[in-house]
């Protein structure tokens, strides 16, 4: 045993035996740690299934099954396995055929269509209504008509048109 060997705990040890024999020689100390906090973790969790499993038995005590049962359960649940190499590639052969969306060419960073991102806008905004001259100089000679006592600072406060509401609804993304 290496210095310092003698005061590391018994599963401290095995740990560090455990990485000695994968090969692994240089590592941090804390991962002796780690790897000792995930097994008792893992340790307890097993157990806690397997105490279920045996009380749902109606055994007193837990036995070898109950732990193979909730050995297995984690196995079933936690672990599992990525798809075999062929599936991954008809998946991405059937993906890839579908073409990405054409980007805007122009000076900037390109951005895909107006249907496919979410920074449009989804305001409204008050645009005023344009009026004809001919429309602005008949309301100016009813106004003079009308109050011929009124300055030309108080016509000017008063609104002159009516606002008109746009709005500019977000894209719908194709299915």
């Amino acid at each position: 045993m290496a210095e310092g060997d003698e005061d590391l705990p018994r599963d401290a040890k095995i740990v560090k035996s455990l990485l000695k024999s994968m090969g692994v020689e240089d590592y941090e100390p804390r991962v002796i740690h780690q790897f000792l906090e995930l097994w008792y973790r893992y340790v307890v969790d097993v157990l806690s299934d397997a105490q279920v499993y045996s009380e749902h038995a109606g055994k007193s005590t837990i036995d070898c099954d109950d732990v193979k049962l909730a050995i297995q359960s984690k196995v079933n649940f936690s672990f599992s396995q990525p798809p075999p190499r062929e599936v991954l590639l008809d998946l991405a052969r059937s993906r890839n055929k579908i073409p990405l969306p054409k980007s805007i060419s122009g000076p900037g960073v390109p951005l895909p269509p107006d249907q496919d991102i979410l920074i449009s806008p989804n305001y409204q905004l008050p645009i005023p209504k344009k009026q004809s001259a001919q429309a602005a100089e008949e309301m100016e000679e009813d106004e003079e008509s009308a109050d011929p006592n009124t300055s030309q600072e108080q016509r000017t406060d008063m609104p002159q048109h009516t606002p008109q509401r746009v709005s500019f609804p977000l894209g719908r993304r194709p299915k």
